[in-house]
């Protein structure tokens, strides 16, 4: 008469055995190769491209009709040119053509009117020459419903660039990259007014 405690060693090993025969004969997953296809993550775009070069001038004009412009000079430093002929101050104007090459394309708007967006009387006129000897010239129009971006005129193409990167280009129109503030011209005496220095009482 075979033990209890036989047949119970009996079971557990025919179970290992079964678990054993499992394991070595099932059909095995195949394997997944992880591949990213080409424009899947899409790749940043940039209003000038890295081919250009450095900006060697900034010029901005407002519709409203101010102007300034900073531009490298011989000795390779920056000076403004516009609204009056100053030194400027180098770290504001190299931060200023850093971020002209940093402005980059949120998206492209096909078929729409440039009136709509500001651009057939643009809000700013936006000129950059480039030491590769390039020169753009961008429209800019009003900023997008989301206020994220404004809508850029670059040749025949209507972009969205970051709001963040125009704004702060068009902080030197409000506040130039002066090294030193203009002292303010005297103001000229008027017509028949008399000077405090020829102001004398008379006999």
């Amino acid at each position: 008469m075979i033990r209890r405690s036989t047949v119970v060693y009996i079971v557990i090993l025919l179970a290992l055995a079964g678990a054993y025969y499992y394991l070595n004969n099932r059909e095995q997953p195949a394997e997944i190769e992880v591949t990213l296809e080409p424009g899947s993550e899409a790749a940043q775009e940039y209003l000038f491209a890295a081919e250009e070069g450095a900006p060697t001038s900034i010029r901005i004009e407002s519709r409203a009709g101010e102007t300034v412009e900073v531009a490298r000079g011989e000795d390779n430093a920056w000076a403004l040119t516009e609204p009056i002929e100053a030194k400027a101050e180098q770290g504001a104007a190299e931060a200023a053509a850093s971020q002209v090459t940093t402005m980059r394309i949120l998206d492209t708007v096909p078929d729409v009117d440039p009136a709509i967006i500001g651009l057939e009387n643009p809000e700013y006129v936006l000129t950059i020459m480039f030491t590769g000897g390039g020169k753009r010239t961008v429209d800019v129009g009003v900023i997008t419903p989301t206020e994220t971006g404004y809508y850029v005129r670059d040749a025949d193409k209507i972009v969205i660039i970051s709001r963040s990167a125009i704004d702060s280009l068009l902080g030197l129109l409000t506040n130039p990259p002066y090294l030193e503030t203009p002292a303010p011209a005297p103001a000229t005496p008027e017509a028949g007014s008399i000077s405090p220095e020829t102001a004398t009482s008379q006999p």
